[in-house]
């Protein structure tokens, strides 16, 4: 029972104070999911993100599902992924009641400003560390160019991307080029 409302507590808490998605909540994720609770390794919130990426939901709850049903089942997915939602469906709930009344005023729009301004941070922080957890060779180096090449110069769908990349890093590792630490 414990663990079920560590899971809950640890989750709200992330879906409580992270703006802009997944990406912008990795940093807190690894403080939270990898350092203090020990439930998953850098490298499985590696895997959950790409498959995360896989599959339909957001990235965010897609992550707490996953970390929650390794660590209890069924019942720790659905606790973990109810910690994650419930922050944003509080805070919907009341700004939706509140927001035409104050969505002119120019302090809540220069917050909204700051606000973004913190989430790119956020993401820059979140694409440093995964740069450096996975871009470890010309290999994973080129996956990633190819990947990033297609998807500003394409409209190839994520999913695709995501698939190429895996495909790429199977053959890669078949023939010698990619090898995983």
């Amino acid at each position: 029972m414990k663990t079920l409302i560590d899971l809950f507590v640890a989750w709200f808490k992330m879906g409580l104070f992270t703006f802009g998605g997944g990406y912008a909540m990795l940093p807190m994720i690894q403080k939270e999911v990898i350092e203090k609770h020990h439930w998953a390794t850098e490298e499985e919130i590696m895997d959950y993100y790409a498959i995360g990426q896989c599959t339909p939901g957001i990235i965010a709850v897609n992550t707490a599902t996953f970390v929650g049903y390794y660590q209890k089942g069924f019942i720790g997915g659905v606790v973990a992924t109810l910690g994650v939602v419930s922050p944003s469906f509080i805070i919907i709930s009341l700004i939706a009641t509140l927001i035409s009344n104050f969505s002119e005023l120019a302090v809540v729009q220069h917050a909204l400003m700051g606000i973004n301004v913190a989430v790119c941070m956020l993401m820059i922080n979140s694409i440093k560390t995964l740069w450096k957890k996975n871009v470890k060779n010309i290999a994973s180096f080129c996956i990633f160019a190819l990947a990033l090449a297609l998807s500003i110069l394409t409209d190839v769908s994520t999913v695709w991307l995501v698939i190429l990349s895996g495909v790429l890093g199977v053959v890669l590792s078949k023939v010698g080029y990619l090898k995983h630490d």
